[in-house]
């Protein structure tokens, strides 16, 4: 009979520092280091949405790596994150304790199948309120909204000529950002 070893926080811990992992279901997994084009993209949107929410006095915005606790056995690290006043309460000095309102991952090649399969699972399951999965390589974003405990949304895709150009949030009221800029 076979073991298996669930991971929960106290382990997440003990890691060292010079490296950056996420325990899905009691499951550890290690996040590679980003190439230049995810950091270009991170650091653009990024930028749009923390200076967005601070000057309309939103919330609070926040880049990996800052962990975000589930539970003792879901930590997870998005690329962006969103927390709204009415949601404050959760954010503490060292973490995310709870859900945050609006998750934003850029996919990798070492972390897109977890980031459109179970990472899409849990936010689902936590009843993140707005989930976008950004594709570097597409060209595209999801803009997935929770609905009924699932997610439903609207892609949007730079080479699809006649779409719009410009992509706004549910969750964070009055933001939109040209979506040709960010794959520039």
């Amino acid at each position: 009979m076979q073991t298996t070893i669930k991971f929960n926080y106290q382990d997440y811990l003990q890691l060292p520092e010079d490296k950056r992992y996420e325990i899905i279901d009691g499951d550890l997994f290690m996040v590679p280091s980003p190439n230049e084009r995810h950091q270009h993209i991170l650091a653009y949107i990024f930028n749009c949405v923390f200076n967005y929410v601070r000057e309309n006095k939103l919330g609070c915005a926040y880049c990996a790596p800052f962990d975000v606790l589930f539970s003792e056995e879901d930590i997870v690290q998005p690329d962006i994150l969103f927390v709204s006043n009415e949601n404050r309460k959760i954010i503490t000095k060292d973490n995310i304790q709870g859900t945050p309102d609006l998750l934003i991952e850029i996919l990798s090649p070492g972390t897109s199948k977890r980031d459109v399969g179970i990472k899409k699972k849990l936010y689902a399951k936590k009843e993140v309120r707005e989930y976008w999965i950004v594709d570097p390589a597409q060209e595209t974003i999801e803009v997935l909204n929770l609905k009924e405990g699932e997610f439903r949304g609207k892609s949007y895709n730079t080479g699809v000529v006649g779409q719009t150009s410009r992509l706004s949030s549910a969750v964070i009221q009055g933001f939109d950002i040209d979506i040709k800029e960010i794959f520039e």
